[in-house]
């Protein structure tokens, strides 16, 4: 039996072959075809090669760490205690601690947008993947749709064929019957 996306497209998704998206006609032809749609989405995306973009995934990976953040507070309790209780007449950053603000802002300024690089960076990532989940969650729907087709069909042969033995049982019943009535003796 020849399929076509059209045909396809009319049975399993109910619509039209001209409101179908290039994915969905892909994953159809890919039925017809009996290809795999599956595939490494990692890949399908192009970035992530550039020397930027790996210091930009480095840096979210360490800045977005409990041991970033642990080791950040010990250099923060450090500095306060050196300026405060160790270095008390010749401390290098006295109590309002403003060096430490300039250097504390001067890290979020630069860490923060490195890290919305790489959050962007994965979120084309998870757009690609997301994709791709749904042209296989399709293509396996489809499949499923499939094989419901095929056992219905077996079912209904199935049937027919059970059909056509009661048939010829019947007719055999009646031929048999019609001998046992010829030869009864009358009583």
């Amino acid at each position: 039996m020849t399929r076509t996306v059209a045909d396809l497209a009319g049975r399993w998704l109910t619509r039209d072959q001209k409101s179908l998206s290039e994915l969905e006609k892909r994953v159809l032809q890919s039925a017809i075809d009996r290809k795999a749609v599956s595939r490494d989405a990692s890949d399908s995306y192009p970035g992530a090669k550039q020397f930027g973009d790996r210091v930009a995934d480095s840096v979210a990976r360490v800045g977005g760490s409990w041991t970033f953040i642990l080791a950040f507070i010990a250099f923060l309790i450090v500095w306060t205690v050196a300026n405060v209780w160790l270095l008390r007449q010749d401390a290098f950053d006295p109590f309002p601690f403003i060096f430490l603000n300039l250097v504390l802002s001067m890290v979020a300024a630069l860490q923060a947008p490195v890290i919305m690089m790489s959050q962007n960076r994965q979120a084309t990532r998870d757009r690609i993947d997301a994709g791709h989940d749904y042209e296989v969650n399709l293509k396996a729907e489809i499949e499923i749709m499939a094989l419901h087709e095929k056992l219905d069909e077996l079912r209904h042969n199935q049937i027919m064929g059970i059909r056509a033995e009661i048939s010829a049982i019947a007719a055999q019943l009646a031929r048999i019957e019609t001998r046992l009535a010829g030869k009864t003796p009358a009583a």
